[in-house]
C-alpha cells in the first residue's frame, strides 16, 4: 500500500523525466491508486503533442482505476489541444478523488479542479507544492512572467577567474563537471551566448556524449546576441547540428545601451515555445542580464585552483556598493569530480 504522500513524491520524481522534451508545455507526473492504495499506473508526459501524465497512467489502470485515487502534480487540464481534455478522462475512468500537488495558472488550461468536483469527484490540492513548483521552476516562471526561465551557468577557479591571463581556459573544471553540464545543457530549450564568445571560443553549443562524441537527438535552440552581426560565416554555431538564431537589433529593437534590447529578446523566445534558457555567454552578457534583473537562477562549477589574473566570470553588472549586491539563495551545493557545482535561485529584495 502505498500513502497518498509517498505517492506525490513518485509524480514529482516521474514529471522530472520530462524535462527538456515537454517545451512549451509543462513537465507533469501523475499515479493511480486502486481502492486497496496499490500503483495500478503511472506516467509523465514526455513531450509536446504526446499523451499527457494522466492518459498514460490510465491507459497503464484500465479498470482497475474505477474508484480509485489520481495524484498530479499539476492540475489536470481542462481543454481540448492537441489532446483531449484530462479532466473529463479521469471523471470517465471512475476516478473518485484527485490529489493536486500545484494549480494550473494557464487560462486556457485552468479549471480541471473545478469540473472534477461538479462531477462529484474529491479533489484535494496543494500536496507537496513547493517540491512540484521547484520540479516546473521553468516553466511556471515562464508561464507567470510571459518570458523564459533563465539560468546563468558559469564555470570558475577558486578566486573567480573564467581563464588565464593568457586567455587560454580549456579546461578549468574537470571531465565530470563538463559531463555534468551537457545533462544540465540537455533540460534546456535554448542556449544562450554573446558575439564575443563565438569569435574567442567558436563553441558549437550542443548537447553530447563527451565518450564519444555523438550528438544527442533532441537539440537546445542555440541563441547567439550579436548586434551588431559580427558572428563569422563559419562559427560552429552555423552548422546543422542544432537550430540557431543569431539575434541582432534589426531583429528585436535595441536597449538604452544601443545593444540588443534583452527584454523583446526574452519575450520574441517565449512567442517561440522557449520556457528555459542556459546562459553561457561570457561575464558581458551575463552581467547585462543580472542588471537587468533577467536572471532566475545562478549554477557556478568551482575548481580548487587559482590563478590570481586573468578574465573574470562576471563583470558589470550593474552594482556600483554593497549595499546594491545581488543576493543569492542556495538551493544545492553538490561536488562533481573534484570540483563544486553550486546551485543559488535570485532573492527578491525586500520593498
Amino acid at each position: 500500500m502505498v500513502t497518498e504522500d509517498e505517492a506525490m513524491r513518485r509524480a514529482i520524481a516521474l514529471a522530472g523525466r520530462g524535462l527538456g522534451t515537454t517545451s512549451p508545455n509543462p513537465v507533469v507526473g501523475c499515479l493511480l491508486l486502486d481502492t486497496d492504495g496499490e500503483i495500478v499506473g503511472e506516467g509523465f508526459h514526455a513531450y509536446a503533442g504526446g499523451p499527457h501524465a494522466e492518459i498514460v497512467a490510465l491507459a497503464q489502470a484500465g479498470e482497475r482505476a474505477r474508484g480509485g485515487i489520481a495524484v498530479v502534480t499539476l492540475e489536470p487540464c481542462n481543454h481540448t489541444g492537441r489532446t483531449g481534455p484530462c479532466s473529463e478522462a479521469l471523471i470517465n475512468a471512475g476516478v473518485k478523488r484527485v490529489i493536486i500537488a500545484v494549480d494550473d495558472p494557464t487560462p486556457v488550461a485552468s479549471g480541471g479542479a473545478v469540473t472534477l468536483r461538479a462531477a462529484g469527484v474529491q479533489v484535494e490540492t496543494g500536496v507537496r507544492r513547493a517540491e512540484a513548483e521547484q520540479g516546473n521552476v521553468a516553466w511556471l516562471t515562464a508561464v507567470r512572467r510571459g518570458r523564459p526561465f533563465v539560468t546563468w551557468k558559469f564555470a570558475a577557479t577558486l578566486d573567480g577567474r573564467s581563464a588565464a591571463a593568457d586567455g587560454t581556459s580549456q579546461w578549468i573544471t574537470s571531465s565530470p563537471a563538463r559531463t555534468d553540464v551537457h545533462t544540465l545543457r540537455s533540460t534546456m530549450d535554448a542556449i544562450m551566448v554573446g558575439s564575443g564568445t563565438v569569435v574567442t571560443d567558436d563553441p558549437q553549443l550542443t548537447v553530447r556524449d563527451l565518450k564519444d562524441g555523438t550528438l544527442a537527438i533532441k537539440q537546445p535552440l542555440r541563441v547567439v546576441v550579436d548586434s551588431t552581426g559580427r558572428t563569422p560565416e563559419k562559427a560552429r554555431v552555423r552548422d546543422v547540428a542544432a537550430p540557431t538564431w543569431i539575434v541582432t537589433t534589426r531583429e528585436v529593437g535595441a536597449g538604452p545601451d544601443g545593444r540588443v534590447d534583452l527584454h523583446a529578446l526574452l519575450q520574441a523566445l517565449f512567442g517561440r515555445g522557449i520556457r528555459s534558457v542556459l546562459l553561457e555567454g561570457g561575464p558581458t552578457l551575463a552581467g547585462s542580464f543580472l542588471a537587468a534583473g533577467l536572471v532566475d537562477q545562478v549554477i557556478g562549477y568551482v575548481a580548487p585552483k587559482l590563478l590570481g589574473a586573468g578574465k573574470t566570470a562576471l563583470l558589470d553588472a550593474g552594482v556600483t556598493t554593497i549595499g546594491d549586491a545581488i543576493e543569492l539563495e542556495l538551493t544545492d551545493i553538490a561536488q562533481i569530480g573534484p570540483d563544486l557545482r553550486f546551485i543559488a535561485s535570485l532573492r527578491q529584495k525586500e520593498s
